[in-house]
């Protein structure tokens, strides 16, 4: 389900970071092809505080993954699907995996991740798994349609049941 990213992903992932739905409720993007080779590049390279996965579906990168060690306690996860393979279940079972990688091998404490008050589908994945709402924090980010408020989920070490 999840691999580490390489840098021969990128078109796979371009495949999708090019596309205006994929990029609605994000800072970036529609990436070009050099946006796309940069920052899979960079999110290729090993980090002891940041983990890129390709998200597979079946043997074909179909998003990416990612856990941030915020600190001695805590850890962020972020996903992105391909449009083409929303509705799958794919993001949540790659969210699940990134909040049991967060606290089985990486002894956090509290996993949280945000998301565009709009991006309602990403909102259920969060909720399905068991994070929290615990707020929403005003325009944390300048996207093409203007400020955006961010939603924040969260979830504790006792209170994940991985489900």
């Amino acid at each position: 389900m999840l691999r580490s990213l390489t840098y021969r992903d990128w078109p796979a992932v371009h495949d999708w970071a090019r596309l205006p739905e994929a990029c609605r409720y994000q800072a970036w993007g529609p990436n070009t092809p050099e946006q796309t080779r940069d920052f899979v590049r960079e999110a290729a390279r090993p980090s002891r505080t940041r983990f890129v996965f390709a998200v597979l579906d079946g043997d074909e990168v179909a998003g990416i993954g990612e856990l941030n060690l915020r600190g001695p306690h805590q850890a962020e996860i972020g996903y992105g699907i391909h449009p083409d393979r929303w509705g799958r279940g794919l993001a949540t079972a790659a969210a699940r995996r990134l909040v049991d990688l967060a606290f089985a091998e990486h002894a956090r404490h509290r996993v949280f991740a945000t998301c565009d008050p709009r991006n309602v589908a990403s909102a259920r994945v969060l909720r399905k798994l068991g994070l929290r709402h615990e707020g929403r924090m005003r325009e944390t980010e300048l996207i093409r349609d203007g400020w955006r408020d961010s939603d924040l989920y969260a979830v504790l070490s006792h209170e994940w049941t991985g489900s």
